[in-house]
């Protein structure tokens, strides 16, 4: 199955042997009655519908049929700088909503509709709600007290996805219910994790999985693709996804694709861990090829001065697939920063096989020092050194905000026997400076290459992504246009995903719109406050109820459980 890479210009998904054939016109007059006939009852007490069955066969001239019956409409945005998110530039027109569907796009000022709640957008940005292809955000989304998504809604962003870098819950029908049920303050999407089934069906052991093994892998993806995940991830570079060979992969990659999922990768290698960055790309393209699948590359970057300057290869290749037929994608988000666990960051992969218990043992016997010692100081400075390693959560709060360097120096230790023992405590995140501005620009600007946070605790990024991205390299650098930037944040995400009635604002699509304020979206976030809200933000309507009314939240948990239309 292949998806076309989406350029800026062409942001449809093309039509292969897998995509749905255009409706008839007898179809399409359903589709237009049915729409009609949801847009003519919005005088009266709106109902929630599936935008799934209203989205598909409305053309241009049906659209416009539809909007001339409405004469009220539940909400209206009027009086704002519209963008549909087809790259068609900026436009003047309101938009109407009846309960949770777009039904209604008219020339600002003719005061044609009427509507139970007017949001005046005079001199705002109107567009789709953001989609965040990669987040951690399952922890927050099933809470009681954080499950609104906060961070998220006031970044514009109203669908995250989850299950990304190979880990997911394996039972994504029985997670997203229980999300559901619990109430979300944004939609959510999830992949099924290879690192997860691999654990599910063989645990953490170091070895490559038996034929057996790969049918219970298999059968487990099977399950979830079935159940609604977009597709599969892997985090090749994290235990357990690490002792697999590509062809576990790729057997898992072919399930996925025979119902139309994609394959979203943290690829074996960023850096020089292993194979290196350009073979663990060749890797991931390979399996794409292989597995005949969209390949989406997760948070792209060039990670540690090994590999800076690398980005210009890596596009090459990217290009090179794709001019052959590979259907590939990436995102990325506009830190110079990544950020992890510190085990994962620094810590050989053989020495966290098995249990946590094993993993500590094997730190502290005698036998392994010599290599320890010699493997970890390489890894650290594989990220930049000591110095570049930044504390940014953990137990022990006396110990966030300073370098792996400075708590070595206040313990009179080195750097390796320090981080050998604050592994050994618990979980500790860390941000290592490692990445080049000329490599993030060179990837930010390419036509496939969409918005991401890759949101962890302790790293503004969860925070500020969004905004940051339109400080940087749309007000600052000038590298992409507004337009540019809306659509590499919504549209052209919900097409890589296959959500296809999101994304943009058009008749029968959900509505999950924003309104903002260009002169004052920023990020407030930063690694010594990594969890101050963005500012800039109007209003956030999910899935047309407003969560989001004059920069406040209005308690509204209106989030749904999403899933590939393709």
């Amino acid at each position: 199955m292949q998806i076309k890479s989406l350029p800026l210009s062409h942001l449809q998904v093309a039509q292969t042997t897998h995509a749905k054939p255009k409706l008839s016109l007898n179809l399409r007059i359903v589709a237009v009655t049915l729409i009609t006939a949801l847009t003519l009852g919005c005088n009266s007490q709106s109902k929630s519908v599936s935008t799934a069955d209203v989205s598909a066969g409305a053309d241009v001239t049906a659209e416009s049929s539809v909007t001339q019956q409405i004469t009220n409409v539940d909400i209206l945005i009027a009086n704002g700088d519209v963008y549909l998110g087809d790259n068609t530039g900026k436009q003047a027109l309101d938009v109407g909503l009846c309960g949770n569907v777009i039904c209604a796009l008219v020339p600002s000022g003719t005061g044609k509709l009427q509507a139970k709640r007017v949001i005046d957008a005079q001199g705002k940005i109107v567009n789709a709600g953001f989609i965040d292809p990669h987040t951690h955000t399952l922890a927050e989304l099933g809470s009681k007290t954080k499950n609104a998504n906060l961070n998220y809604l006031m970044q514009g962003v109203t669908t995250v996805v989850n299950g990304n870098d190979g880990g997911s819950p394996v039972d994504i029908a029985k997670t997203a219910s229980k999300l559901t049920q619990n109430g979300i303050g944004t939609n959510v999407a999830f992949f099924i994790g290879h690192n997860s089934v691999r654990t599910a069906v063989m645990g953490r052991e170091n070895r490559h999985a038996s034929p057996t093994e790969i049918a219970g892998m298999e059968a487990l993806v099977e399950k979830a693709m079935l159940d609604g995940a977009v597709g599969l991830s892997s985090g090749l570079y994290y235990v357990p996804g690490s002792y697999a060979n590509t062809e576990e992969v790729i057997a898992l990659a072919r399930v996925a694709a025979k119902y139309k999922g994609i394959y979203d990768t943290h690829l074996r290698d960023e850096s020089t861990f292993n194979i290196g960055f350009l073979a663990a790309l060749d890797e991931a393209i390979n399996i794409a090829e292989q597995a005949d699948i969209h390949l989406h590359l997760a948070h792209i970057k060039a990670l540690g001065v090994d590999v800076w300057g690398q980005s210009k290869d890596a596009i090459k290749k990217v290009e090179s697939a794709q001019q052959r037929g590979v259907s590939i994608s990436a995102d990325q988000y506009p830190w110079l920063a990544s950020g992890t666990k510190l085990h994962s960051a620094i810590m050989p992969k053989w020495v966290m096989a098995g249990s946590k218990t094993e993993f500590y043992q094997r730190l502290n016997l005698a036998e392994h020092q010599s290599r320890l010692q010699r493997e970890i100081k390489e890894n650290i400075r594989r990220r930049g050194g000591p110095s570049a390693l930044l504390i940014t959560e953990f137990s022990d709060q006396t110990l966030v905000g300073k370098t792996l360097e400075q708590v070595a120096e206040e313990r009179n230790l080195s750097p390796v026997d320090t981080a050998i023992a604050l592994v050994q405590l618990g979980d500790i995140r860390v941000a290592s400076f490692n990445m080049s501005a000329d490599d993030l620009a060179n990837f930010v600007v390419q036509p496939w290459v969409v918005t991401s946070s890759d949101g962890t605790n302790g790293h503004p990024r969860k925070y500020g992504s969004f905004p940051k991205k339109y400080q940087d390299i749309v007000l600052e650098k000038q590298l992409l246009s507004l337009e540019d930037f809306i659509i590499k944040s919504s549209s052209q995400t919900a097409d890589i995903l296959g959500l296809q009635n999101r994304g943009k604002l058009k008749h029968g699509f959900a509505a999950d719109i924003i309104v903002w304020d260009k002169n004052v979206f920023r990020s407030n976030a930063t690694f010594q406050q990594w969890n101050n809200l963005a500012s800039g933000i109007q209003t956030v309507i999910v899935n047309g109820q407003i969560a989001v009314d004059a920069g406040e939240f209005q308690q509204v948990l209106a989030g749904e459980f999403v899933k590939s239309n393709r």
